[in-house]
């Protein structure tokens, strides 16, 4: 009888942990779904799973905090890159006239990509329903703005060579393409209108 008892308690817990690993894997594929469903409309998808994963749970479907996050991203790579390219500044890491001129050009573009995005998030934190069309305007020009900056700082180094030239503009790209991702998620909230809103 202990016997029997014994084997109905350990049944019982194997089916708890199963049960609950279950759980967990629904949970899990949940959230992965999420951002894989938000970064669809962008132009660089692996890029934007990879750099919102870790916002899955808390934006889950939600086109406002979804355009949050990627702004938000969006803001600590531009000032990581900004560092970047002060520090090459400083110790006089690329070569060549042109090439500090591009440099110098470069770190006032993302200076001005900074403050772009700084007004970004600003609009995407304080969200109305009574202006959300104008914001939504200041938004996609802000955003835009911030791209193109990196694309202007991209175009000052075209054609020079270089392993310092060639890490920058990777780390310049890879900068303007979570940028274009995080307008293409700012179009989604636009898009969406006011329904994604709570009411007031």
């Amino acid at each position: 009888m202990k016997m029997a008892c014994s084997n109905y308690v350990l049944a019982f817990i194997l089916l708890a942990v199963c049960l609950i690993n279950s759980v967990q894997l629904v949970s899990g594929n949940g959230n992965q779904n999420n951002v894989q469903k938000a970064c669809s409309v962008t132009r660089y998808q692996d890029l934007c799973i990879h750099s919102l994963a870790s916002f899955s749970s808390s934006a889950k479907s939600s086109p406002s905090r979804w355009a949050r996050a990627a702004v938000s991203v969006t803001l600590g790579e531009a000032k990581s890159v900004a560092q970047y390219l002060l520090a090459l500044q400083k110790h006089s890491g690329i070569n060549g006239r042109r090439s500090r001129v591009a440099l110098s050009d470069c770190i006032e573009c993302f200076q001005n990509a900074i403050d772009e995005l700084h007004k970004s998030l600003g609009v995407l934190r304080s969200l109305s329903r009574t202006t959300f069309d104008t914001q939504m305007g200041d938004l996609n020009t802000w955003l835009s703005a911030a791209l193109t900056n990196g694309d202007t700082c991209l175009d000052g180094f075209e054609g020079q060579r270089g392993r310092q030239v060639k890490l920058l503009q990777n780390k310049v790209l890879k900068a303007t393409h979570i940028t274009s991702n995080a307008l293409a998620l700012a179009n989604k909230l636009a898009a969406t209108g006011l329904e994604s809103l709570p009411h007031s």
